[in-house]
């Protein structure tokens, strides 16, 4: 990507990154950590061309094991997918280095 002067980088994060909750100390820890990399890599990646993005994740994500019934309370994929495709298709004259990605039942 350094060499093409383009590219994009997306690491997909949790709440849990931005703020710590009880009885979830290692799991915080790594999504912590993952939000500092995703940061740090965006500061020096940026002025070369390559879009770095952090991804927050915050509520659940229907699947077939877990069907929403009808109620739009968890995280549909193909929302989440058109999510990344819109950081990736971003100009460079305005990237988002970190987006969150919630259901509109989740509390923040």
């Amino acid at each position: 990507m350094l060499a093409a002067g383009h590219g994009t980088i997306l690491l997909t994060g949790a709440s849990a990154g931005v703020k710590g909750y009880a009885q979830s100390a290692p799991f915080a820890m790594g999504k912590f950590a993952l939000r500092g990399l995703a940061q740090s890599a965006a500061r020096e990646l940026h002025p070369q061309g390559v879009h770095v993005g952090h991804i927050v994740i915050d509520g659940g994500i229907r699947s077939t094991l877990h069907p929403d019934s009808g109620q739009d309370s968890l995280l549909d994929p193909d929302a989440i997918a058109a999510s990344y495709l819109q950081l990736i298709r971003q100009p460079r004259n305005a990237w988002s280095w970190e987006i969150e990605i919630r259901p509109w039942v989740e509390k923040f």
